[in-house]
């Protein structure tokens, strides 16, 4: 495939197999998030980045983490998130509010109203996932994808900037 690219594409930089590869991850990653953000958006009314926020909440006993690790968590720039939570406690879905033990931190939990809409998005998202991802793997599979996928994780830790979030180990 690196063969039919203009000399001047970075991916003719890559071997076919790498090309393949990526092309593969890469159709896979866009259609996925794109279906996924559908799919809660429809049957529930709330977006992915809402639903990773609220999963991630949820990590926590208690729903409560400084927004500095949840952005770690689900991966986000902190000013990305600050504008998101921003939107989400508007609509009643988190509250935010200085943390106890450093008042400069900011910490942010999840309210009734976002449990609840986590709670009524869950069932419909879950069978997606199964239907669109999971079932396509088999039993076979799943460990396999899930191995290859800690490889690339790790790989994006080693070489990433955002540090091993402390639930990953």
């Amino acid at each position: 495939m690196a063969e039919e690219l203009a000399p001047e594409s970075p991916f003719a930089l890559l071997t076919a197999a790498e090309t393949a590869a990526w092309y593969a991850y890469m159709k896979v990653h866009l259609r996925l998030e794109y279906e996924l953000n559908r799919q809660l958006r429809a049957d529930s009314g709330i977006s992915l980045a809402d639903y990773h926020v609220l999963v991630a909440l949820t990590s926590e006993a208690e729903g409560r983490m400084r927004v500095t690790d949840l952005a770690i968590r689900i991966g986000w720039e902190r000013s990305r998130l600050s504008h998101h939570l921003k939107r989400m406690r508007e609509r009643e879905l988190v509250e935010t509010g200085a943390n106890a033990e450093d008042r400069r931190a900011v910490d942010v939990a999840l309210s009734e109203a976002g449990r609840e809409a986590l709670r009524q998005a869950g069932p419909d998202h879950i069978e997606f996932v199964r239907k669109a991802f999971l079932d396509t793997l088999g039993p076979d599979g799943m460990p396999q994808l899930a191995t290859l996928l800690d490889r690339v994780y790790d790989a994006l830790v080693e070489h990433g900037t955002l540090p091993r979030p402390d639930d990953h180990p």
